[in-house]
């Protein structure tokens, strides 16, 4: 077991999301977490390790607050985590921090005053701060993720695993490439040189609608990023194994509605990809990104 005087020295600040002030109720959505620099055996300090991570599960979010804009603070991950690594200490960050709060990316978070804390490591300590101030607790969590939010969740997992997350574009509006007012949000996508990859989470458990949608709507949005980028567009659709979904010889129905989908999507221009898959898409990105 580590003991205290092998453990780092750290410093958190939890992030909550206040959406009436007057009320002040809130709810704990992430954490930041530095290591104080300290120095090597040569004697040169180093500066302290900084990370941020935001709660993947927006219930208790939406619980206090319906109309709370989830995508909006996904974003923030992103760019607090670009903005913590400027800085050299976390009353600097602090400070950086508050101003992006007030630069209206989201005037109902707020942040907590750091506190001391003592790390096994830093990613070990960042999970024991998540699991103690935002996760929910066991009996509170909602049953496993199915359809489209599974699939959206191994992907994002994989992209982080690939260090490429942060730089991919994120909840992509169609409606930029076809016409206003086109409701469809392309997942993620990144562009590497003279192409552009987009892959969009497509669930065929229990039916085919999003895979109609995404077929229904690849030859206007490939037309646009043509004429908006000046670049070709690969789009692909990730979806479930056969066997998550039931779709196996035994289950002829499942299967045939199955096969249906991947061939409607396919013949749309569709690369169709399943979950197992994202580890060889996500070092495909990684490599093409240069991360």
């Amino acid at each position: 077991m580590t003991s205290q005087h092998q453990r780092r020295r750290c410093e958190f600040q939890l992030l909550r999301y206040v959406p009436d002030a007057v009320r002040n109720e809130c709810v704990h959505i992430g954490v930041i977490l530095r290591e104080q620099a300290a120095a090597d055996d040569s004697g040169k300090v180093e500066p302290g390790r900084v990370e941020v991570r935001f709660t993947r599960d927006w219930r208790r979010v939406r619980c206090l607050d319906p109309d709370a804009d989830t995508a909006l603070l996904e974003g923030m991950e992103s760019e607090l985590r670009r903005r913590l690594q400027e800085g050299t200490g976390l009353e600097a960050a602090g400070g950086r921090l508050m101003r992006i709060l007030e630069e209206s990316l989201s005037l109902n978070v707020q942040m907590t005053e750091p506190k001391a804390y003592l790390a096994e490591s830093v990613p070990a300590g960042m999970e024991e701060l998540m699991r103690v101030y935002v996760e929910p607790p066991p009996r509170e969590r909602s049953p496993r993720l199915r359809g489209r939010a599974a699939i959206q969740s191994r992907m994002r997992s994989e992209f982080e695993h690939a260090g490429v997350w942060d730089l991919l574009r994120k909840k992509i509006a169609a409606s930029d490439y076809t016409r206003p007012g086109d409701p469809l949000r392309i997942d993620v996508g990144y562009r590497p040189n003279g192409v552009v990859r987009m892959f969009q989470a497509v669930s065929l458990d229990p039916g085919l609608e999003t895979a109609k949608v995404l077929a229904f709507s690849a030859a206007a949005l490939r037309a646009g990023v043509e004429r908006v980028e000046k670049a070709e567009l690969e789009l692909t659709a990730v979806i479930e194994p056969a066997a998550r979904v039931g779709a196996t010889e035994e289950e002829p129905e499942r299967l045939e509605l199955y096969r249906f989908g991947v061939e409607t999507m396919e013949e749309h221009r569709i690369r169709v990809l399943t979950t197992s898959d994202m580890g060889r898409v996500a070092e495909t990105a990684r490599r093409e990104l240069r991360v």
